[in-house]
């Protein structure tokens, strides 16, 4: 047999209106006869609560504070881990919310960073870079023709073989940079 709802608010410390939502809402059990049992509900009221909203700090151990949904644990996770800071199996509310807090704290960096100019639009430097590269392959296919010529005097040979083989070397030597892919992440 349990103590009332306002017996069992004396003893947490908090009003009865209070009991009566967690109730109501699930978060804490009440027994067949309508009272509860303190042992039960303090361990779904620790569970179940947030404990930023709460005005003391918490007396359990970062262990028994409730999990959150499986949707979100990838992500809380990886932020945790970027940081340097421990996810094991189960997270618990408190990792989410430093992770959350971490999160925003980037986000707010990188819109100062945008507003300030620092940072770049992968779409235009994308088409800078294949721009700037076209330009330099452009110019290294028409190097051969320039130079073939002065290249021959001074050897002494025919200019048309000097070029024939510079534009051999040069051709080989673009196709392997071609295989060079940027990636902007």
């Amino acid at each position: 047999m349990g103590i009332s709802i306002r017996a069992y608010a004396k003893t947490r410390g908090v009003s009865h209106v209070a009991v009566l939502k967690a109730t109501k809402a699930g978060r804490i059990p009440l027994e067949a006869d309508g009272t509860i049992d303190p042992a039960k509900a303090d361990a779904a009221w620790q569970r179940s609560t947030d404990p930023g909203r709460t005005k003391s700090k918490p007396k359990a151990p970062a262990e028994k504070l409730r999990p959150i949904g499986e949707a979100a644990l990838g992500s809380v996770r990886e932020t945790l881990k970027e940081q340097g800071l421990p996810a094991g199996g189960n997270v618990t509310f408190v990792q989410a919310r430093t992770a959350h807090e971490i999160a925003k704290a980037h986000l707010a960096r990188l819109r100062l960073q945008r507003m300030k100019g620092e940072l770049v639009d992968r779409a235009r430097a994308t088409a800078l870079v294949f721009r700037l590269a076209r330009e330099e392959r452009d110019a290294w296919l028409n190097w051969p023709a320039r130079v073939a010529a002065l290249i021959a005097a001074d050897l002494g040979v025919e200019a048309h073989a000097v070029q024939k083989l510079i534009e051999t070397h040069v051709r080989g030597h673009l196709a392997e940079l071609a295989e060079i892919r940027a990636e902007f992440r």
